[in-house]
């Protein structure tokens, strides 16, 4: 019995490292795109974070047993439903890109991760599962602390606060979403369905507006290239990392990403909104943390 033991140990382990690795790579894309947002506008920084971002998940899909077993079959029966979840992540992207320009780094992190309260939400209109008095005080604690940080007060409240709000209630759609796919999709085939559909509608919403700027620096481009690689790796080491033991066991790290952009918003950009993030923080952390220990629990 110490054998089975130890090995799913190891695996748990390893997932939380992989998904700890994934965190600090979703962080530097952001602070990259911080540092570009002065400059190019979100609907371009979109673009270009899908573009370079097909490198590593094109390796997941290669690599992929499962696509292999199945005779790296392209189209999929819900092909519809990868490109429209796809379309989600851009509008998602769009959203906290811009509110990079306008509010902190660790403010738009922070309340960005209220996602897991929006999977409460949605799970009951959308997959028909039953919300329990349990999840309903997570998702109110949740809300207090999303309005403590981003402080409706009329004398100082910031409209742009609100975008990391809409960014995480697409991101929390593609979630409940992606079990609405068939058993037999391989993950990183619904992926990639995914990012053709987030490159589609990037590429849509940046032809529209006609917001393309010149890239004129070769350092630039080395920028975007940076921040697609540093997304593409941080989704394939996510995934990783969840199939490596279950949801509820890695739940808790994802909001490493707090102090880790605290950090690198105080390291690059000289931000330190301690005043703006406490106490409403610990609501949101007390509300995502009441959902976990209830699904572990269950």
């Amino acid at each position: 019995m110490k054998i089975p033991v130890l090995r799913t140990k190891s695996k748990l382990y390893s997932g939380i490292g992989l998904l700890l690795l994934a965190v600090i790579f979703f962080d530097l894309m952001g602070a990259v795109i911080k540092y570009l947002g002065d400059v190019y506008p979100p609907q371009q920084l979109s673009f270009f974070r899908n573009i370079f971002g097909l490198v590593p998940s094109l390796l997941l899909l290669a690599f992929s047993e499962s696509w292999v077993k199945q005779g790296r079959k392209i189209i999929i029966r819900q092909w519809k439903l990868g490109l429209f979840r796809g379309l989600l992540i851009a509008a998602a992207q769009f959203c906290y890109y811009l509110s990079l320009r306008h509010i902190e780094f660790a403010i738009a992190t922070t309340i960005s991760l209220s996602g897991p309260l929006f999977v409460t939400l949605l799970s009951a209109p959308v997959l028909k599962h039953k919300v329990g008095l349990i999840r309903w005080i997570a998702v109110f604690l949740g809300f207090i602390g999303i309005l403590l940080v981003v402080n409706p007060d009329p004398r100082i409240f910031n409209w742009y606060s609100l975008l990391p709000l809409c960014s995480a209630f697409c991101y929390s759609s593609t979630s409940v979403t992606a079990s609405l796919f068939d058993d037999s999709t391989p993950t990183p085939l619904m992926n990639m369905y995914t990012l053709v559909g987030a490159l589609i509608g990037s590429f849509l919403s940046l032809f529209m507006t006609g917001t393309y700027t010149e890239i004129v620096q070769n350092q630039d481009w080395l920028w975007l290239f940076a921040m697609g690689v540093f997304g593409g790796t941080g989704v394939y080491l996510w995934v990783s990392a969840y199939r490596k033991t279950e949801p509820s066991n890695l739940s808790p790290f994802q909001y490493f990403s707090i102090p880790i952009s605290f950090l690198m918003g105080w390291m690059f950009f000289g931000e330190a909104p301690f005043s703006k993030l406490f106490p409403g923080v610990l609501f949101i952390l007390a509300g995502g943390f009441l959902v976990i220990l209830h699904e572990r629990r269950n």
